[in-house]
């Protein structure tokens, strides 16, 4: 694993790590696509205090690098993670701070570049360059990259649509750059929000573009729903990785004395739970939606019932490691006799994992692609 980004011969190589640390890690915090960006972007020679504006940096490689060159960065993350990782990198190579801003905060004015790597969902894109092109000019430098497999011909039609003349470049170690010129005529912008009905559960979710599984309600959650206890006696419960805060809105119904916490890394995720909970009339008192890494800085060890559908991927990179921190996040903050309820593929072994964290798990609910666990923190 490589940890040094090299920009050119006669600059210091910056030094990356993934957030957060790990021992032994094998997997780096720049790929190709970070390394082919900064290629180009090197030759823009654009002066000290220009101000730069980044999207989706991965684990803050762009912005070490455009920091590096003196630049006035501004980056807008719809990541916890991808923002905390930033900081850090920027700390380990002596950088100053840059501005950060969330995916739901609107595009700052007046910069003179943008250097964007490709989302993964294509609502997501759509939102990012509406929002870019009533903010850029023909003269705003535009880059983007991301793995060659990544860029369609629908990605580079939605480039066109929303900001005016694009090209590509070759591949390069299987990664590739988009080139636009902010020239298009104005388009009819579109609602951040989408919506999805599920009248099973008399609910209709609000979703910003980013949000998993934005389009329909997934199997898991469907799985997962009347799993969910309904108790007088619950006082706390939190839904980790909370998404849209489908769960975080049942539990709150079936449970109506008990608090909710509803927490993800996802800015979006976070509003769009937010929002969910309020338009369902969930009181604003028993709830809080909060964006953070897991569990950390969350100082409770007060909650009854912790509610969890883990993701298996970071950024684009499969991965267990985040299970795992959700699974020790929520021990810590359950009390004795707490449980914790987990839904997952059957594939992904989850049932070692909690036997060996909790010492007990039993199997709630399934079907032939997902497993729910139960672990009790036991006193022991």
């Amino acid at each position: 694993m490589k940890t040094e980004l090299v920009i050119s011969s006669d600059e210091s190589p910056l030094t990356l790590h993934r957030y957060p640390r790990r021992k032994n890690e094998t997997l780096q915090a720049f790929d190709a696509a970070d390394e082919y960006i900064i290629e180009h972007a090197n030759t823009w020679q654009l002066e000290a205090g220009n101000r730069v504006l980044i999207l989706n940096d991965q684990f803050g490689a762009l912005s070490c690098w455009a920091c590096s060159q003196g630049y006035d960065v501004i980056q807008i993350s719809d990541s916890v993670v991808s923002q905390q990782a930033t900081l850090a990198n920027l700390r380990q190579n002596q950088l100053p701070d840059i501005t950060l801003l969330k995916s739901t905060e609107p595009l700052p004015k007046q910069f003179d570049a943008v250097i964007m790597r490709v989302p993964k969902s294509s609502k997501m894109l759509a939102w990012q360059l509406q929002q870019l092109a009533s903010v850029t000019t023909p003269a705003t430098r535009i880059l983007a990259g991301d793995k060659a497999k990544a860029i369609h011909t629908s990605t580079l039609n939605q480039f066109e649509h929303w900001l005016g003349a694009t090209t590509t470049s070759l591949a390069k170690k299987k990664a590739r750059l988009i080139f636009s010129t902010a020239n298009a005529l104005p388009q009819q912008p579109t609602e951040p929000l989408s919506y999805v009905d599920v009248p099973e559960f008399s609910m209709r979710l609000a979703n910003w573009p980013n949000v998993f599984s934005a389009k329909k309600l997934d199997i898991a959650a469907y799985l997962m729903l009347p799993q969910i206890p309904s108790s007088d006696e619950e006082k706390n419960i939190l839904d980790l990785g909370c998404g849209n805060g489908v769960l975080a809105l049942q539990a709150a119904r079936n449970n109506p004395k008990a608090y909710i916490y509803a927490v993800d890394e996802s800015h979006m995720a976070v509003a769009s739970a937010q929002h969910n909970l309020e338009s369902h009339d969930i009181d604003s008192q028993r709830f809080q939606c909060e964006a953070r890494d897991c569990l950390t800085d969350f100082n409770h060890t007060d909650i009854d019932l912790v509610l969890c559908n883990p993701p298996f991927h970071q950024q684009q990179t499969i991965t267990d490691h985040i299970a795992w921190q959700m699974f020790c996040d929520a021990k810590r903050v359950l009390t004795t006799n707490g449980a914790l309820l987990v839904i997952g593929n059957r594939h992904l072994g989850y049932h070692t994992k909690l036997k060996r964290l909790f010492g007990n798990v039993t199997v709630v609910a399934s079907n032939k692609k997902f497993v729910i666990l139960k672990a009790v923190n036991a006193q022991f």
